[in-house]
């Protein structure tokens, strides 16, 4: 069904959830590391990723951060830290979901397919064809450098258009403002996340019907932004 990398350092929780992964059908490759998880996303190029937190070699969120710049990939956080502030830090990476320690097999299988399944809806919903991206009624052309709403041509600054461009190539994932500052200014940007609060009012007032009530570039509360097809 989906070729799924799962990287635990616990053994016989490794060994539990890739049996059971094993058991509805997917092709399961693991890692007990995060040094060696890394390189398996590279070489496999899984479906989704099971990735602990608590990692020896690397920790699971340096692993999250290198593979979400490398290719979009849904990746389910697993960790034995149970509070609100460590699961707002797993979110705000990025994760498209998390659950805490201990856990039964059969809510991680429902979790596991639920991923999947958003991640395919997703496709679907903002499929690119050629250099266009296309979704919640917005059409953008990577090449041509233009935008429509409705068949509309919509005049974008140069940083609106990117950063709608990087939402709508991670429709349905929630992304933190750091992310988003970092993925789209750069590293070497010495403003802070307000920018980017700034620039999602100006793509609403342009694209949205209503844009004090958005229906496709939403917030996310204490999170971020997603860009919803």
């Amino acid at each position: 069904m989906a070729r799924v990398l799962v990287v635990e350092d616990d053994p016989a929780i490794l060994e539990t959830v890739a049996y059971s992964l094993g058991r509805e059908g997917h092709e399961v490759v693991t890692a007990a590391d995060g040094l060696r998880g890394l390189e398996l996303s590279r070489e496999v190029e899984p479906d989704l990723i099971v990735l602990d937190l608590m990692l020896p070699r690397m920790s699971g969120s340096d692993v999250f951060r290198i593979v979400r710049r490398e290719r979009p990939v849904p990746v389910l956080m697993l960790t034995a830290l149970d509070s609100e502030a460590d699961t707002v830090a797993g979110l705000n990476l990025g994760a498209d979901d998390y659950i805490t320690k201990p856990f039964s097999m059969r809510e991680l299988m429902a979790r596991v397919a639920a991923a999947l399944r958003r991640d395919r809806l997703s496709r679907e919903a903002v499929a690119p064809v050629g250099d266009v991206l296309e979704g919640g009624g917005v059409r953008l052309d990577t090449v041509a450098h233009e935008v429509r709403r409705g068949g509309t041509p919509v005049r974008l600054r140069p940083k609106e258009f990117e950063l709608l461009e990087y939402l709508m190539r991670h429709p349905n994932q929630v992304l933190s403002r750091d992310r988003i500052l970092e993925e789209v200014w750069g590293y070497e940007f010495g403003g802070g996340t307000r920018t980017v609060d700034v620039h999602i009012r100006w793509l609403r007032e342009k694209l949205e019907s209503t844009p004090s009530q958005p229906l496709h570039l939403q917030t996310v509360r204490s999170v971020g932004y997603k860009f919803v097809p």
